[in-house]
This record gives C-alpha cells, sequence and structure tokens, in this order.
C-alpha cells in the first residue's frame, strides 16, 4: 500500500488526538454526576446499536455476490431496503410516539436481529424480507433513541445545553471510533478467522441482543402524544401540520433531506470516483480513513457546541464547504489526464481522496450539529413522527440514484449532489433568520408583559 495513505490516516489521527488531548476549560462543560452516568449510558447503548449496522456494512454487497446475484438484483435488494424506509418509516416512528420510545428502541434491535439471521438464506425471497426488516430497522434507528435521548434529557431535568455533549460524543464514538473498529472486526471473522461473510452479520446480532439487554434493564419509557384519542392518522395530521404551520421545521427537514441525500449518493460513489479505471485501492483502509474523518468533524462540533457557538451560523459554512468538496471529482474529470488502466491512485485520485476526508469532517459536525437543531425546533409530542417524515424524500432521492446510477456519469452525480449541498446552505441561512426574527418577537413580547416598576 502506498505511503501516501498512511500520511493521510496518520496526519488525521494526529490532529485528533491533539484536539482531544488539548481541551481547555472552554471546550469543556462541568456537569454532574448524575448527568454524567445518564450519557455514559446512552453512549454504550448508541455505540451498541451503531456497531450492529456498522459491522453489516462492508459485507453486505460481498454477500449477495457470493450467493450468485448479479447487479442488477443486488441493486434491487437494496432498493426494497431504502423503499421499505421510506414506505413504513413513518408508520413506526408514530408509533414510537405513541407506544413508547423504548419499545422501539427494542423493536430496532429485534428487527435488525432477524435481519440478520435471514443472510444465511441464500433465498432471494428471504433476502428481500431480510432488506424490508433492515430499512424499518433503520428507520427506528435515526428517530426513536434521539427521541427518548431528548425526551428523558428534559425529564429529568438536565440544562437543555448538556444535550450537545451527549450528541457529540455519541457521533465521536458511534460514527468514528465504533465504525473503525467494527470494520477491523469484520475483516477479523471473515478472512482472517475464515468465518466467511456471513461472521460479521451474527456478531451484529450479538451486539444488538446486548444493547436491547442494557435497554430493558436500565432505560424508563417516555411517550410523545400519549392521549387515548389519537390513532396513527391522527399523529401523522399532528405532524404534518406542525410541519406546514413552522417554516423553522420545513426548513431543517429540506436541510437534513439534502445533506443526508448527498451523503448516501457519496457512499455509492466514492469508490468508482477514486478508481475510475479500475486503479488497487485499499477500500477497508480508505474507509477506516473517511470514519477518522468523521471523528475529527465530532471533535471539531464539540468545541464549537461547549462554546455555545451559534449552530445556524457555522452550518452554513459546513455546507460551503461540502459542496466545494464534492465538486473536486467534476473539476478532476476536466483537468486531469486520465491515468492507465490498473496501477495505483492517480494524481486525480488523490487530490478527490484529499476532498472527501473533508466531506467526512463535515459529516462528522453534521450529526450532532443537526440533532441539536431539531432538539430546539421540533415539537415533543410529534417527534419521532416527524423525523421520519423528513426521512421520506431522502429514501426517495436515494433510491432514484440507485435505480440510475448507471445511467449517468459520476461527475454529473457528484455535480448534482454539490448543487443540492450549496442549496442547503443558502436554507440554512434563512433558517437563521427565521429563528432569530421568533427569537426577538418573543424577547419583545415578553418584555411588554412585564409590569413596569412602580
Amino acid at each position: 500500500m502506498e505511503v501516501f495513505y498512511y500520511l493521510v490516516f496518520g496526519g488525521l489521527a494526529a490532529v485528533v488526538a491533539a484536539l482531544e488531548l488539548g481541551k481547555s476549560g472552554k471546550d469543556r462543560v462541568a456537569t454532574p454526576t448524575a448527568f454524567n452516568s445518564f450519557k455514559n449510558n446512552y453512549v454504550l447503548v448508541y455505540s451498541l446499536m451503531m456497531s450492529g449496522d456498522w459491522l453489516q456494512g462492508p459485507y453486505v454487497y460481498y454477500l449477495y455476490s457470493q450467493y450468485g446475484f448479479d447487479k442488477g438484483d443486488i441493486g434491487r435488494l437494496f432498493i426494497a431496503g431504502f423503499g421499505s424506509s421510506m414506505l413504513f418509516g413513518t408508520i413506526v416512528g408514530s408509533l414510537a410516539d405513541k407506544q413508547g420510545r423504548k419499545r422501539a428502541c427494542i423493536t430496532y434491535c429485534i428487527t435488525y436481529i432477524l435481519s440478520c439471521i435471514t443472510k444465511h438464506s441464500p433465498q432471494y425471497r428471504i433476502l428481500m424480507i431480510g432488506r424490508v426488516l433492515g430499512g424499518i430497522a433503520t428507520s427506528l434507528l435515526f428517530s426513536a433513541f434521539e427521541s427518548w435521548l431528548v425526551a428523558e434529557h428534559n425529564k429529568r431535568g438536565f440544562d437543555p445545553q448538556w444535550l450537545s455533549i451527549t450528541f457529540s460524543k455519541a457521533i465521536f464514538l458511534g460514527n468514528g471510533l465504533v465504525a473503525i473498529v467494527a470494520g477491523l472486526f469484520a475483516n477479523l471473522l471473515a478472512d482472517n478467522l475464515g468465518f466467511g461473510p456471513v461472521a460479521p452479520f451474527d456478531a451484529a446480532a450479538c451486539f444488538l441482543a446486548i444493547g436491547m439487554a442494557i435497554i430493558l434493564s436500565s432505560w424508563g419509557e417516555n411517550y410523545g402524544d400519549a392521549s387515548e384519542g389519537k390513532d396513527l392518522m391522527a399523529q401523522f395530521k399532528v405532524a404534518a401540520k406542525a410541519i406546514a404551520s413552522d417554516e423553522k421545521i420545513a426548513l431543517l427537514g429540506a436541510i437534513q433531506s439534502l445533506f443526508e441525500g448527498s451523503m448516501y449518493t457519496f457512499v455509492f460513489l466514492w469508490t468508482p470516483a477514486l478508481s475510475p479505471n479500475e486503479e488497487d485501492i485499499p477500500h477497508g483502509f480508505i474507509f477506516a480513513t473517511f470514519m477518522l474523518s468523521s471523528m475529527l468533524g465530532s471533535s471539531i462540533a464539540s468545541r464549537l457546541l461547549a462554546r455555545k457557538m451559534k449552530v445556524e451560523g457555522y452550518m452554513q459554512i459546513v455546507f460551503s464547504i461540502s459542496a466545494f468538496t464534492l465538486f473536486l471529482p467534476v473539476v478532476t474529470n476536466f483537468i486531469v489526464p486520465p491515468s492507465e488502466k490498473g496501477g495505483s491512485i492517480s494524481f486525480g485520485g488523490c487530490v478527490q481522496l484529499l476532498g472527501f476526508c473533508i466531506f467526512e469532517s463535515c459529516v462528522g459536525i453534521f450529526w450532532p450539529s443537526i440533532m441539536k437543531m431539531r432538539s430546539q425546533y421540533i415539537p415533543e409530542e410529534a417527534r419521532s413522527t416527524i423525523m421520519n417524515f423528513f426521512r421520506i424524500p431522502l429514501n426517495l432521492f436515494v433510491c432514484v440514484v440507485l435505480y440510475n446510477v448507471n445511467a449517468f456519469p459520476i461527475a454529473v452525480m457528484f455535480g448534482m449532489c454539490s448543487i443540492f449541498l450549496f442549496i442547503a446552505a443558502i436554507l440554512q441561512r434563512r433558517l437563521m433568520s427565521v429563528s432569530d426574527l421568533h427569537r426577538s418577537t418573543t424577547a419583545e413580547m415578553t418584555a411588554e408583559d412585564e409590569p413596569l416598576n412602580p
């Protein structure tokens, strides 16, 4: 493997270590023991849940190909996963608000474990069922856990500002360190120990079971709107009304869909972008480098949030940088001459890899920041429902991309993502303006309501 990869990985590792070890008093918030115990419990559970997800990622496509399915068959399996998340996500989100977020988190564990079990079957129908179950589980993963955390945090009377501490730590570990370790562990099980491509899915089921046991033994239940008279359709109406009547919620949903849609498209496109002429690249090592970049981003976010920087302000910069980095493949496609078939990564590939690492750092900043904004703007009574409403355009977009992935050149796809991210930056600026106007109006009304001193 070329020295270039080690230099990039080593440089990122050094920066992350320096940021974490060099935190000053301004970057740390003194919190009581009760909150620390609560935070550590959630971060542990979240890390176990994410390990169950990350363990599967590197071997899903490979397992399907080992069963003899071609690219078209595998593409339909992936579309089934995103499609089920789109169709059933709002339903399970509403059920989480109505029946309880703890129950929804347990349902996630059971559903994903069943999805892992289906990977033992080479039958296409069984694998399709597994993808549908996986799509439902994904909707729960990205809504029920966060909804439970926000409600439980507020119920225990903790400072709302401390939510950002939990978000940052969960992303730093669950989406960073755990992802790196899970990738290496999956490789150890499947290749080094020779257990085959199904082994990572069995390991994922074990981690999910451990997490479920902790949830059952240590988590309390909380709800959105648990009033007896409201059925599922009523929950949908509450969520739809909140989005339609509050521009801040609508803007937040659009921003999330644009960024995450670009992010998932990037997941499908980075491999052919770095090896357009079948260059020999270390996929596993590059994946670990991306996750390290994400850790760098979450470390930066924790500093920004600890210093009470305005999220709506700095996220405009993050989206703009993201747009620039995903435009690099378009630039290199026209400027850098193509390399010979095979061989090592080209100069254009090196430039793109550096840009992709910056993009992944932006992803690391995005997750705790969007969680912070959701905790501020989304009403508690329909939190899970609204969060899954946000995922409908996201999943629809990803399904369209997957279906047409061979219809457009890679440069065109990246250019489209760059435009989406630039629009997200514009919408983020609008969100900040609306939010500032709302705060100033509220402050004026409060001042008018206060009695004059005699």
